[in-house]
């Protein structure tokens, strides 16, 4: 009688572990329902949008401020990313956090030593003594230089092309990892 008992307790759990795994299979394939079609549906405009942005940025000898700005929040996770922000607002955010300096204009051609204050700030990259104290875009510049960010023969007054832009970001994206 005893040994009936364990064999249907086996059994038992046998079948209880047939089950379970059943289950777990069962939540394994929603998940992978889920996602699929959240990767096909959900950010298949974002995504091409981005992708048609960062095409017309690559294209341009000069990009404005109000473009970089977009560029490196978004690159830099300070964004919301299920946000749609204009670079506009993304310029303002900047200016109001004290990332670009205060009389630049959105639509202005972009220098380097101010792209290289936003984004020492925005990624959060030690800039050194001097730039802890005075916080400017020559000694961001200088900073992002040492760190080899910024690479080759440059200017800090030299305008920003859409190229050098994302090779900037890049680099920086780079050191966070």
């Amino acid at each position: 009688m005893r040994n009936e008992k364990r064999g249907m307790n086996n059994e038992q759990r046998a079948m209880n572990n047939k089950q379970i795994a059943m289950n777990k299979d069962r939540r394994a394939l929603l998940t992978l329902l889920f996602v699929i079609c959240y990767l096909l549906f959900g950010n298949f405009f974002l995504f091409g949008q981005t992708a048609d942005r960062l095409e017309t940025l690559l294209q341009q000898e000069q990009v404005s401020y109000k473009d970089t700005a977009l560029l490196v929040l978004e690159a830099s996770g300070q964004l919301d990313a299920e946000k749609q922000i204009s670079a506009d607002d993304a310029f303002n955010i900047a200016i109001q956090r004290g990332w670009l300096p205060k009389n630049t204009v959105a639509n202005n051609a972009a220098r380097l030593n101010d792209l290289s204050l936003l984004v020492i700030q925005a990624f959060e990259i030690d800039g050194g003594a001097f730039f802890s104290l005075f916080k400017n875009p020559h000694y961001a510049y200088r900073a992002m230089v040492y760190r080899g960010i910024i690479q080759g023969r440059s200017d800090p007054q030299m305008l920003v092309s859409g190229d050098l832009l994302l090779y900037t970001v890049n680099k920086a994206m780079s050191r966070e990892q």
